[in-house]
């Protein structure tokens, strides 16, 4: 699994308990998700279409450094299947784990469209 976002957890951050808003990092993931797809997919013409069950272990307090990673599952026609895990960077706990999240490729007029992709690519294979 690629860790290659980090999210300093700021006091506005926080819930009525003083701990990171789940919700907030779910936006966070679903934001991570689609750059992700968009990076390997090569067109930032994406949505999210199904977040599988959400497994909330842990929580992060205010100056916590949140790292979220992400890893293809699957390859569709028009899909890309994620898994995803979010962490704290300093103590390694695990914050939260997503089994799968399906974000789908789209054309110039917002349709499903096949992408092509066979196999996973990283850009430093593209720009070689």
């Amino acid at each position: 699994m690629k860790f290659q976002t980090r999210k300093w957890v700021k006091p506005q951050d926080l819930n009525p308990n003083g701990t990171l808003f789940g919700g907030l990092l779910l936006a966070w993931i679903d934001e991570e998700a689609a750059l992700y797809t968009a990076i390997q997919l090569d067109n930032t013409k994406v949505v999210t279409k199904f977040i599988s069950e959400i497994n909330f272990m842990s929580s992060a307090k205010q100056g916590d450094i949140i790292e979220i990673g992400m890893q293809i599952v699957t390859l569709g026609n028009s899909s890309l299947t994620l898994k995803c895990e979010a962490r704290n960077i300093m103590t390694r706990a695990i914050i939260l784990t997503v089994d799968n999240i399906v974000m789908i490729n789209l054309d110039d007029t917002g349709k499903p469209a096949a992408h092509g992709k066979t196999k996973v690519e990283f850009i430093n294979d593209r720009l070689i």
